[in-house]
Order: structure tokens, then C-alpha cells, then sequence
């Protein structure tokens, strides 16, 4: 059993506990495999991989509903939670094939490593294809093992039934949502930032995929859920939706940026690679709406090539901060902060458990990686 820390609402400890969860978990699935055929080796090998770290956010802020509800959570909730990351790590399994991402947590994605599988051992067909179909299937088999681990957590039937609205209503939009950001990245920022009402539509256009695939994925739902294994109210469902939804934004802005201006050592990504991929944020929804045409322009030539040099990437983060663009999304975070942190003051929740997702809005938003 864990303890839960107010001042510390992810620390070691809980990362570790969470790990613990899943490494139990990957170890009874190997004989399954084992059985089925010793060439599934990989399949397993990568889903210890990609779980085996990462912020562990999902799964702290389900307990920590639970903890505002009912007071310390048991090692079942603690599986359930660690469920969420089951989940989380299927969708970044997934997203890094569509977005042709080359790496993830500091190694090569999931699809680079069964591409080289394939090209290592010589095998007939084209080992890009090879890779892209691994890595869809195990991001399927993660999706399939974070319902079972969800369901074989031990807590009461009671219980699961409550959160599996949630469950199922965060399935599917994480889904959506990766389909409408798809969707965002098929737009020509610059065509439509120079229209009369171009800003508002890149914005809407950016919001829609934030919503589903960042906030409620990220931090509503597994509020929704932990709080439903814990019995909560529907007044205090309202209060994770009114403190979830803009964490759940400003944390996917504090992302954006990230993505063009952090730390590599830090976030285990390329910092050059959502310019190369093209990927359509709020921070470049604002630098192409607010950019001179020229830099506009210029930006335009740059985004969304595969093959930008360090050159290339300093003077696209040049015209994104010229535009205003940095401080405006730093300031739209601001303001998602503390409607979130504000929706709970005086909130029908325990006091421990208010401290504490109090202070994982801090992590999740005012973080380098």
C-alpha cells in the first residue's frame, strides 16, 4: 500500500507503486504469450519498455479523486489507476505511428524498433510497413491489457460499475479526440490565418482535439473514475469536471510548448520534432493568426518539414516568439490554472485530498517536461 503525499502528490514513492502494479501485471501476461508463441517475445519486451516510466500523472490524479472522496486509497485502487497508464501508453504507441514520431522516452518508438526488427533479420516485404503494423498492435494488445487490469483490480463489482461509464467515455474520446488533432494537422495554417476570422478558426479547430484527446483524457476522466470507485457524489463529479477540464487545457499548452521550446534531456523528445511534424497547436494556431505576413510566410515554408536543421528550427522559434504567440499561450495557461485551482475552493472533498490535487495542478502545468 502506498501513502499518499499532499506536498508531494506524484513523488518516487507513487511512481514506484505504480510500477510495481504494472511489472506484476506484464510478468502474469508472459506465460499467456509464452504459449501462444515464443516470437511474441517482443511484443512484451516493448510494453515493459514504454511503461516502465513516464510522469505517472493519470493514474495520481485518479487516486487522488479517490483520496478527496474517501480518504487513502488501498493497493486495488492503486491497480485500477495504474490501469490509466495501460491506456495512456496504447495511445502513444498509436499517436507516434501516425505522427511518424523516430523516438519516445529517449529510445526509438515503438514502430522504429520493430522496423529494425525486420530489416535486422531480413525479412521479406518492407520493414517500415512491418514496423507500422507491430506497433498498432501493440498499442491494440495495451488497450486490451488496461481493461483487463482495470477489471481484475479487486475491488468490489459495486465499485467497477460506477467508473465504467467513465471508462468507456474516456475510451472513446481519446479516440476522437486523436482523430480530430489528425484532422487539425490536415489544415493549411497559413491559408486560413490570412481570412478575416483565420485566428478564431485555428483555434477552434485546435481546442476540439485539446478537449477530448488532452483534458478529459488526461485529467477529467481520471478524476470521473476515481472518484466513482470511491462512491462520489454527482456535486462532486461536478467539481472534477469545473477543476479537470482547464487543467486538463493548460496542461496540453504547457505540452505545446514544450514540444518547440524544452529541454530534450528533460522531455525524451526531439524539441525540433512537432515544427518537423507540422502539428497544429494553439502556440502555432497564434504565430501564424498574429505573425506578419512575411514571417507568416516564412513560417510557412518551414512547418511541417521533415528534414529542418537546427537553423531552421531557431528561426521558426525566432518568428514564434516575435508574433507574441509564447506569451500568449503562457498567459492562456495562467488563466486555465486558476479557474482550476479556484474551482476548488470551499469543494465538498476532503481536505487532504483538496491539498493534494491542489498541488498536482502545480505539476501538471508549471513542469520542464
Amino acid at each position: 500500500m502506498v501513502t499518499l503525499d499532499s506536498a508531494h502528490p506524484v513523488d518516487q514513492a507513487f511512481r514506484d507503486a505504480v510500477s510495481r502494479e504494472l511489472t506484476a501485471f506484464l510478468d502474469a501476461q508472459e506465460p499467456g504469450l509464452r504459449r501462444i508463441s515464443a516470437r511474441t517475445a517482443p511484443l512484451l519486451e516493448r510494453a515493459r519498455l514504454f511503461t516502465g516510466g513516464g510522469k505517472r500523472l493519470r493514474p495520481a490524479f485518479c487516486a487522488w479523486a479517490y483520496a478527496a472522496v474517501a480518504g487513502s486509497p488501498g493497493d486495488e485502487v492503486l491497480r485500477a489507476a495504474a490501469s490509466l497508464d495501460l491506456l495512456h501508453v496504447s495511445a502513444l504507441v498509436h499517436d507516434d505511428v501516425m505522427d511518424a514520431s523516430d523516438t519516445r522516452r529517449g529510445v526509438p518508438a515503438a514502430h522504429r524498433q520493430f522496423e529494425a526488427d525486420h530489416r535486422e533479420a531480413g525479412l521479406r516485404g518492407d520493414s517500415e510497413a512491418f514496423g507500422h503494423a507491430g506497433a498498432i498492435l501493440l498499442g491494440d494488445l495495451l488497450l486490451v491489457w488496461s481493461d483487463e487490469l482495470f477489471r481484475s483490480c479487486g475491488l468490489p463489482a459495486a465499485d467497477l460499475r460506477r467508473a465504467e461509464r467513465y471508462l468507456e467515455a474516456v475510451r472513446t474520446e481519446v479516440t476522437v479526440g486523436q482523430y480530430l488533432d489528425v484532422l487539425a494537422q490536415a489544415h493549411d495554417p497559413y491559408a486560413i490565418s490570412r481570412t478575416p476570422d483565420g485566428l478564431a478558426e485555428l483555434v477552434e479547430i485546435v481546442g476540439n482535439a485539446v478537449t477530448y484527446k488532452s483534458a478529459s483524457y488526461t485529467i477529467r476522466r481520471p478524476l470521473d473514475i476515481g472518484g466513482a470507485l470511491a462512491g462520489a457524489s454527482e456535486e462532486q463529479h461536478a467539481v472534477f469536471a469545473a477543476y479537470g477540464q482547464p487543467l486538463g487545457r493548460a496542461f496540453q499548452y504547457r505540452d505545446d510548448l514544450l514540444g518547440v521550446f524544452g529541454d530534450e534531456a528533460l522531455t525524451g523528445k526531439d524539441s525540433g520534432e512537432d515544427l518537423r511534424e507540422g502539428k497544429l497547436t494553439l502556440l502555432v494556431a497564434h504565430a501564424f493568426g498574429h505573425a506578419s505576413d512575411p514571417d507568416a510566410r516564412r513560417l510557412s515554408e518551414l512547418f511541417g518539414r521533415p528534414d529542418l536543421g537546427a537553423s531552421d528550427i531557431d528561426a521558426a522559434r525566432e518568428i514564434i516568439v516575435a508574433s507574441g504567440a509564447r506569451e500568449m499561450v503562457e498567459q492562456a495557461i495562467e488563466r486555465e490554472y486558476t479557474a482550476a485551482v479556484t474551482a476548488l475552493e470551499d469543494a465538498p472533498l476532503r481536505e487532504d485530498g483538496r491539498r493534494g490535487l491542489r498541488a498536482l495542478a502545480d505539476v501538471a502545468v508549471h513542469r520542464a517536461f
